[in-house]
């Protein structure tokens, strides 16, 4: 079990009052890193990083990554089995099978198909691993947001990005180790990448990426009315007088968390106007990524990640945009071209400055659609059988995992469970997701609680 207490800030008790600002971050980042409680990977990683791509409201897997030919010829048929699924789970009464109006093709050496929609991304498909086998517990979107997120039911427990951070710290302490770039607020919004009852420096920073300009993404990020001399002299004094707050209140983590807030956001003026302005990207690389939101955001990722930002987790839009319950083909249309050149441009631009090999990409959302209609042109909820992709740090590319049935609806063969790929994450990243524990409320919680198993397949 980690122990995530920090030690006390011995370190900056003799710090005077004429330090510089550089020299007092540097402090302050030398004494998180030796107070941070996070011990390390337990074996060699082979991801430093994450950067989860994640499409809110289930994208349709059989549009997209999971070709079922049988779906034309059975259009308008409703097998017994997937009527059966239906009443058990009390859904809305569906219609018959419906085929997908969109081609697939082979790409790659692999051999792959992927949907027409997806083009760029498909030049991508031999650093992919295709897990077309993945299921979760509920089909609404707020349990099942949960349980990808949080691997519980529930919005009580810590985040994936949480545990992440718990597990290993962050590389750049002038950054926050776990950032959420999510437009708007989402449904259940910081619920999804809390730290619940891990410290709190471990929370996801949620950042509306929708402000293009870094000083309204973050306000304050300069201080208008100090120098830089008078601020350091104003911190160290703030620094002296929350030290003695402190030491009067052993075992306070609110109070602990609040300070280390303040410190984070103090620390982030040196270097949070750079990592977050994507315009200072050569012309070519913002055209590459293309000009829409999640376009920045990915383009935001790639900084982040490349400066130390140990998970990034950016949201395609907001209230469950894939969720397409009407006019599925239309709408799959839109959202996919979205997606499709800033996936591309991330995947393409990691591997080309060398960090492809050491950031996990993921891609996927809470849950998949249905092969059948729902109401004239939809498709409902799918928890059976959805897909979702790895590509990078220590992932096997060019590789297809499991399988559904013949119309994509549920997960047969080489079966993985939401708390499966948990496990698989913190493997890439080093860890052991049975190692990695919390003590809280009289007994032992972790990611994956009592589940959980690495699929070993998808590893390079």
């Amino acid at each position: 079990m980690f122990d995530p207490r920090p030690t006390r800030r011995e370190l900056l008790r003799s710090a005077g009052a004429g330090l510089g600002l550089a020299g007092l971050a540097s402090l302050l980042h030398a004494e998180d890193r030796a107070g941070s409680g996070t011990p390390g990977p337990h074996f060699a990683p082979r991801a430093k990083r994450v950067i989860s791509l994640f499409m809110g409201g289930g994208p349709s897997q059989v549009d997209t990554f999971d070709p079922k030919p049988q779906l034309a010829e059975h259009a308008g048929d409703l097998p017994e089995d997937i009527a059966k699924s239906f009443r058990a789970e009390r859904l809305v009464a569906q219609g018959g099978l419906m085929a997908s109006p969109f081609r697939f093709r082979r790409c790659g050496e692999s051999g792959i198909p992927v949907s027409e929609l997806l083009p760029r991304t498909a030049a991508h498909v031999d650093d992919m691993a295709v897990v077309r086998s993945l299921y979760t517990d509920f089909p609404n979107h707020a349990p099942a947001l949960c349980m990808m997120n949080l691997g519980t039911l529930t919005p009580t427990r810590p985040s994936l990005g949480s545990w992440a951070t718990y597990g290993l710290g962050t590389e750049n302490a002038n950054l926050p180790g776990f950032v959420v770039l999510c437009p708007g607020k989402p449904v259940l919004g910081p619920k999804l990448w809390s730290s619940a009852f891990l410290p709190g420096r471990f929370q996801g920073t949620h950042l509306d990426h929708s402000q293009a300009n870094p000083e309204k993404l973050i306000p304050h990020l300069r201080n208008g009315v100090l120098g830089r001399d008078e601020q350091s002299r104003q911190l160290e004094l703030l620094r002296q007088i929350n030290e003695r707050h402190r030491r009067q209140r052993e075992g306070d983590a609110a109070l602990d968390t609040r300070i280390r807030s303040m410190e984070l956001a103090f620390r982030m003026q040196t270097e949070a106007l750079d990592a977050f302005d994507t315009n200072r990207e050569p012309e070519a690389v913002r055209e590459e990524y293309g000009s829409s939101r999640f376009s920045r955001a990915c383009l935001m990722a790639r900084r982040l990640s490349e400066r130390g930002v140990r998970f990034v987790q950016v949201y395609h839009g907001n209230r469950q945009p894939w969720d397409t319950h009407g006019d599925n083909d239309k709408r799959h249309r839109t959202l996919c071209s979205d997606v499709d050149q800033p996936v591309a441009a991330l995947l393409g631009d990691l591997k080309r400055r060398g960090l492809l090999d050491e950031t996990l990409v993921t891609w996927g959302g809470e849950f998949g659609r249905t092969p059948t209609t729902q109401g004239r042109n939809g498709r409902d909820h799918n928890q059976f059988g959805f897909t979702w992709w790895l590509a990078g740090g220590g992932i096997r590319g060019g590789t297809v995992h499991g399988a559904t049935d013949d119309f994509g609806f549920r997960a047969v063969r080489d079966r993985v469970h939401v708390h499966d790929l948990h496990a698989t994450i913190l493997h890439l990243l080093g860890i052991d997701h049975e190692q990695l524990t919390f003590r809280y409320s009289g007994r032992d919680f972790r990611l994956t609680d009592v589940h959980g198993r690495v699929v070993h397949d998808i590893l390079a």
